[in-house]
Formats: C-alpha cells, structure tokens, sequence
C-alpha cells in the first residue's frame, strides 16, 4: 500500500512534487523578490499581491533548494519536508509515497493506555529505527498508544523538540521521514496507535527566519512564555499550522496529535476560532479514521471538548488533565510550592474530585494566580474526556534535577496512587520507563551554542532561585547545565534496570493492574456518561470514589494511611485488589480494592 493520491496536494507552503516537477511556494510579503536557489542555480519566483511567491520547475526528490531574500540572504524553507544539514542551511525536495504494511484502521480512544516517549533517550542510539525494536515491549506492558514528544526540527541535535522551527521536517538526529514512516507501521503492527505532540503556540529562538521576509506572521503586541506570539487569524498563518496537523496525520499516518499550551494559541479575532477551525478542517479531511486529539490547557476549560447528542467526538477528543496531577504529587511527596500551592489545602477532596468529576478546578479562586478564578464546570464531560498520569515530561523535567517519583515518594503510597490512575475510568498516561519503575532522572537538556546557550543556562538556573531548597546555594554548581551532553545522556531510560528484580517486580504490577483495566473497565468506557463519579469519601489519607459507567458501576477504595480505616463498602465483584483489602469491613494500611457491578 501507498501513501495514497497527491498525498502533498493541500499544503499551501513549500515544495511539493507534481507531474511538471516540483512546485515550490512561500508567503514573503515583506520582500519585493524572492529567487528559488534550486540545485546551485536562482530562479525569479512570481509574485501575487497578497505576498506570495510561487514557482514550478523540473525537479526530483533529493533536490537542495532554498529561498534568496532581497538582501540576499538565503533561508531554508519554513515548511521542508527535510534538511539537507542543519536548520541554517538548505532543504530537500521529498517524496512523500511509502509502502505501507500494517492496514491500520486505528483503536478506539477508549481503549487507550498512553507511553510517552521522547525518541532521543529512549534507546541508547536514540533514533526511530532503533525505538522500533522495543515496540513490542511496549505492547507487551499494556499500552495501546505511543505519544512522541515533538519530532520537528530545531537547532542542535539534542532537546526536547519543544523549540522547533521546522514544523514539518522530522528531525535529522532521530532518522529521516521514512524513518519516522517505519516507526508508525511498526507500531501499528505491535497494535499500538501513535499520536504526535505538536507545537503550534511559539518557534524555537534559533533557525526561526520567519521575522525576516513574513513579519506578520507574528503578533507584535503579545508574547508567550518561549517567544513571540502568533497571528493566526491571517490566513497564511493558519494555513501553515493547520496544512501542518493534516501532514502529520495523512503522511505519516498518525492516529492523532497533542496541541501543546493551547492556552496559548489564542485567536480573539476569528470565528471559528483557529482551534476550531483546525479540528474541524481535521475531521473534514480525514472522514473515517480513528484520529484522536488532546490538548494541553491549564484552564481548565470544556468548550472544545463538549460531545454531541449522541456522546460522539465533534472536536477534541481529551485533555490533558493537570489538576489530577498537581494534587496527586501533593499527596505523594508533600511538596507546596509553586503551582503545587493550589492544591494543599483540603487536597484529598480536590483529589477525589479529580476522579470523579475530572476538574479539581472548576471556577473556584487560584492562590498560586493570585485569587483568579480558574476552571469550568466539568462533571458533564464523560469519563475519557481526561487524560490522567501522575508523571510526564513537563513534571519530571521540570525540576532542576529532573527526579521521578521513585526517587521522590515512599514506594507504598506511589502504588496506590498508580492503582488509582490505571483502574479509574479516565484515560492513563505513563512516562516512557514508568512502567517499570524506572529511576533515572529526565532533566531540561538542549544543544545551543554561544550566547543563546548562556542565556539558556542562566534562565534555567534562575528559575529555582525562588525556591526554598535552593536558598543560599550556589545555583551554577547546583543547577544541570542544559547544554551539557552529559545532561542529556543521563536522561536515557535504562533498560536493564527493566530486567532487575526491582525492575520486573514493578513490571508485574503495572501489567497486573492494566490486564484488569483492558479485561474489566475497558468495556464499560466507550459510552460511559457524564455526571457518572460520585464521591463517597474524601477525607485525610482516605478515599472511595464511584463512577456510573455503561452498564456497570465501578468503585475505587483507598486506604493510603498507617492504620486501619473504614471506608464506604465497595458492592460489586472484586476485580483488585491488594492484599488483604476487602470490599466489607475496614482496610489494612497501604491498600486498594476496585470492584465491578454489572447493572445490565
């Protein structure tokens, strides 16, 4: 099988092979000329009134080509399918078309159990040919998904993927695009689907040359967290990003993507706005295919996750659900500050809430955003509306040390948080190692160079300055540097911690916990409703929690204190619990029960 008809046929920006050769385009409309640099040789584009610049020519795939701006510098292509080098120098021309071997039709979103991964310290050579071979591991876990941290090029060959500028060109460090092909047929093969975490919200700081010929592509007046703010109201600038998330998908033949800080992608002007405008461009597209998108959002927000009528997916498929999170680490380590503030005062019942109703922050006042409210109403949502983990890259790498909850939590309470995550009815997600209790740290790493990469470092090391175990520490000595290779190599999985007793007794307990989840819950999810959790009992280092789900109940008992407790009995048929627990009666210390009644 084939990628199909004029796979490239919609993409409004860069080269894309046709029967006449190659057809080559780029919005410019700060520039009078722009020259097509093709094979070593310039060529006159033409230009329209509304700054584009087009050009078909006889080419092939491999062929170098770049853009000669009116100063005559010459700047890779914003969206190259693949650099010949670096992103300073010049693109490819490729073919998109690829035997496909897997007749993939997709897995429904409810079934999904999430691994996240990032390509480059998966494996030891960290590549996608090399991640191949430990797919089936992976399956073998229990995971039906892979989310990839971002694979777009940027700067360097180490980083997390997050400060990309060459949105569509997979990067070189991991393999070429038939690569990145060869990785999603395999894991389809595995039965795994494969989702890709894109950023569309800012560019990287180096290689971005956008500014230079396009100024308008960015929104002067406003800016995120990482860089300038973008005007996608412009249509140019939606086309880009919007063309972008069909690539992904149609291309490479991904079963969805994460929008990263959605919150920042804001667009006051449009309507719909582009949110909406890309999902539903998304789903017009690609009719009939199991296509399932998330986003990342802390405000808490429903809107473009709401279901129809008849509870199908009109827009976006989940999200991810931090507030689950934030309380959860509380409980498991105790720590306050920061945007943990929010969740120390009666965390055990925002906890519950999480659970039950998805939210814990559903309109009430932000102590850590200054009394802002935050949130919406969210127990109308169903279920696998959140995606819950209690680890991912942002909460690991976000520490100046990069440490996990192995290395943080008393290993009781983190097994009874974990039962709690991959037997709730909510959507799971696991950190790439997690699973088998991996303790390697994953610390903040990049590949700059000069006075980008101090800047880098020093902004890294101020971020902890606020900190109170940092306090009259000597931040450069203390703090990773994130240009160090050193940095990044120790952010590398270890497998044969995987093969340890430690390792394998972790092994068994995820697998144990994720055989009942796909045996018992996993049925019961497809059309479970909203409104469905309920909260029995929330109270200090106890929690029992229910939720309505098709045609079953299910309950969820906790006992995470040093004694015995008496929780809300758990009717139903046992299907775990851990030892000693029962549905009647008090439970021991440290222990789970999780039973199942069906009602039709």
């Amino acid at each position: 099988m084939t990628s199909g008809e004029g796979p490239q046929s919609i993409c409004a920006w860069g080269a894309v092979l046709t029967t006449e050769g190659a057809r080559f385009r780029i919005w410019a409309p700060s520039q009078q000329q722009v020259r097509l640099r093709l094979q070593g040789q310039d060529h006159a584009m033409e230009r329209s009134d509304d700054g584009w610049f087009d050009l078909t020519l006889p080419a092939e795939a491999g062929a170098e080509y770049g853009f000669v701006l009116d100063d005559g510098r010459v700047v890779a292509d914003p969206a190259s399918r693949q650099q010949s080098g670096d992103v300073h120098g010049l693109s490819l021309v490729t073919d998109p078309a690829y035997h496909w071997q897997c007749d993939w039709r997709g897995r429904p979103w409810h079934e999904s159990v999430i691994l996240e991964l990032h390509v480059g310290t998966f494996t030891p050579e960290g590549t996608f040919r090399a991640a191949i071979d430990r797919l089936a591991d992976v399956a073998a876990s229990g995971f039906t998904m892979v989310e990839l941290m971002p694979v777009a090029q940027f700067a360097g060959n180490r980083g997390w993927g997050y400060d990309g500028v060459l949105l569509y060109a997979p990067h070189p460090a991991y393999g070429t695009p038939d690569d990145l092909r060869a990785f999603v047929d395999a894991a389809h093969g595995q039965g795994l689907s494969v989702v890709l975490d894109v950023v569309y919200n800012h560019f990287g700081p180096e290689g971005n040359y956008l500014p230079s010929y396009a100024p308008n592509f960015f929104d002067e007046k406003r800016h995120t967290p990482w860089g300038n703010a973008i005007e996608y109201h412009r249509p140019p600038v939606r086309r880009f990003f919007i063309d972008n998330a069909v690539y992904w998908l149609r291309d490479f033949r991904f079963d969805g993507l994460r929008i990263d800080a959605a919150d920042h992608i804001r667009d006051p002007d449009s309507d719909p706005e582009f949110l909406i405008d890309m999902v539903r461009t998304i789903r017009q597209t690609l009719p009939g295919r199991e296509i399932h998108l998330t986003t990342e959002d802390n405000r808490n927000i429903t809107h473009l996750h709401e279901r129809g009528q008849g509870g199908e997916v009109e827009l976006y498929t989940g999200e991810w659900n931090d507030d689950l999170h934030n309380v959860a680490h509380v409980i498991a380590t105790g720590e306050s500050e920061a945007y943990y503030k929010d969740f120390v005062e009666d965390h055990w019942t925002k906890y519950a809430r999480a659970l039950a109703e998805g939210f814990a922050y559903q309109g009430e006042p932000s102590p850590f955003d200054g009394g802002k409210p935050r949130g919406a109403p969210s127990a109308h949502l169903p279920p696998v509306c959140f995606v819950d983990f209690l680890q991912n890259h942002d909460q690991i790498g976000n520490r100046a040390f990069g440490e996990r909850l192995t290395t943080l939590a008393p290993e009781r309470r983190l097994r009874l948080l974990m039962a709690m995550l991959l037997l709730s009815p909510h959507i799971p997600l696991m950190f790439m190692g997690e699973d088998w209790g991996e303790t390697r740290p994953f610390t903040f790493f990049t590949d700059f160079e000069g006075e980008l990469a101090d800047a880098v470092r020093e902004g890294r090391r101020k971020e902890f300055e606020h900190f109170a175990a940092f306090q009259n520490l000597d931040l450069a000595a203390t703090v990773p540097d994130p240009n160090s290779k050193g940095t990044f190599e120790s952010s590398r999985i270890d497998w044969m911690h995987r093969d340890t007793a430690r390792g394998t007794d972790w092994l068994d307990f995820t697998r144990s916990l994720l055989q009942v989840r796909h045996a018992e819950i996993v049925p019961h999810l497809a059309r479970a409703p909203g409104h469905g959790g309920k909260v029995l009992m929330a109270s200090e280092d106890k929690v029992a929690v229910d939720w309505q789900l098709d045609g079953a109940i299910l309950r969820l008992r906790a006992n995470f204190d040093d004694r015995e407790a008496a929780l809300p009995a758990a009717d139903g048929r046992v299907i775990y619990a851990t030892t000693g627990a029962s549905d009647v009666g008090a439970m021991p210390p440290g222990t789970v029960i999780a039973t199942l009644q069906e009602t039709t």
